[in-house]
């Protein structure tokens, strides 16, 4: 079964040895040149993407626009991605042991910025490997349900969290 991830953790890729992908660091932030015109009225955030290699081969690696969707709020609208200030991974040798990190910026009704859903479709050697998604929210503690205990008892990140727990084998933490 698919299981999406919390906003933290790492993904391992089965079909490329030692490659493993984490969606991170998800927070607001103001973009370093300046706001796009378009994202008038809405709140930016950042949110980070580290491909590291723990296998003993390479990997060239793209992680490019079109490879990240953003989707916020309980109805899963688009976020707004603003291309210009993010950086992203095209065509990067990772080394055995190194690590390239993408990050995006992106803008959404701040009320919608609790939840936010990124999935991603890394190219490894010119082949796609499989789609993962991670979710969150800003104001979420990484790896964590909730900023606050009681907090955001609904929120997606809580509701993917349980769903995570309660599909782990005994004795797992």
């Amino acid at each position: 079964m698919y299981e999406p991830n919390v906003v933290g953790d790492w993904q391992e890729y089965d079909e490329h040895a030692g490659l493993r992908v984490r969606v991170h660091r998800l927070e607001a932030a103001e973009p370093p040149r300046g706001r796009d015109d378009a994202a008038e009225g809405m709140t930016y955030f950042r949110v980070r993407v580290t491909v590291e290699n723990r296998g003993s081969a390479h990997f060239g690696i793209h992680l490019e626009d079109g490879q990240i969707d953003v989707r916020i709020g309980p109805d899963g609208e688009s976020a707004f991605i603003d291309w210009r200030n993010s950086q992203f991974i095209e065509g990067f040798d990772v080394y055995p042991l190194r690590r390239a990190t993408a990050v995006l910026y992106a803008a959404g009704p701040e009320a919608s910025l609790s939840q936010v859903d990124i999935q991603i479709q890394l190219r490894v050697d010119d082949e796609w490997a499989d789609r993962r998604l991670w979710a969150g929210g800003i104001g979420l503690h990484e790896g964590a349900a909730c900023a606050q205990p009681g907090a955001g008892r609904e929120s997606l990140a809580h509701q993917v969290s349980n769903f995570l727990r309660d599909q782990a084998e005994p004795g797992t933490a």
